[in-house]
């Protein structure tokens, strides 16, 4: 039998991740987080002070690091079993990331390693290429969305919370900036899936766009 995958797919701060989560939770699937992938590599790099001009070796630690999701509260991204959360969003990770993203043989061997998540009884995968590129023969493919000033609420939100002073208005425009990037770069680029559900959860709750995704799997 072939291992069933819900992909979900959609511009940053669409609230992928969460809902990708609790799915997968509901459901009982393996997660995979895929803008991870890549940071979780410059993490092992790093630490073992690779030269990033050294190709075959940035090549044999992608092949052998081993990545695990844990969908709590919370996601927890664990490399080599120790958890690398907290890690993820520091800047050298971002730089060093970026810079290996353009490498073809590495971005080969992680294409495997996100296809190697697929496994019973089932996947969910969150990203921005998953239903078009990673697990295109994929059955159950979402697209979830909102508009640019719903997201940048969402972010102004979050950072306010965390007592960072924000700009709404440039939070939109930092996010309608990144939308066109991700659209109009020249290597899987964001696009929604011939036969996705289409889901703009701009004015809906987390729990109705959860249950339009389980009535996708039913």
């Amino acid at each position: 039998m072939t291992v069933p995958v819900l992909t979900i797919d959609g511009p940053s701060g669409a609230g992928k991740g969460t809902i990708s989560r609790l799915v997968a939770k509901k459901l009982g699937w393996n997660y995979l987080d895929s803008g991870s992938i890549y940071r979780s590599l410059a993490i092992a790099l790093l630490q073992q002070c690779v030269d990033l001009a050294d190709e075959s070796t940035i090549v044999r630690v992608a092949e052998t690091m081993d990545l695990a999701f844990e969908c709590g509260d919370a996601l927890v991204v664990k490399l080599n079993g120790i958890d690398i959360t907290a890690q993820l969003g520091l800047e050298s990770t971002g730089n060093t990331a970026s810079i290996i993203a353009v490498l073809p043989e590495v971005r080969r061997v992680l294409l495997q390693k996100q296809q190697d998540f697929r496994q019973f009884p089932g996947l969910v995968a969150d990203g921005r290429d998953m239903g078009t590129v990673v697990f295109p023969d994929a059955k159950n493919k979402v697209f979830l969305t909102a508009t640019a000033e719903e997201r940048a609420r969402r972010r102004y939100k979050q950072l306010k919370e965390k007592g960072i002073d924000a700009n709404l208005a440039c939070l939109i425009d930092d996010i309608e900036a990144r939308d066109r990037r991700d659209t109009e770069r020249a290597t899987a680029p964001l696009a929604m899936a011939e036969n996705a559900l289409y889901i703009d959860s701009s004015n809906m709750t987390i729990d109705s766009v959860i249950e339009d995704v389980l009535n996708l799997i039913r």
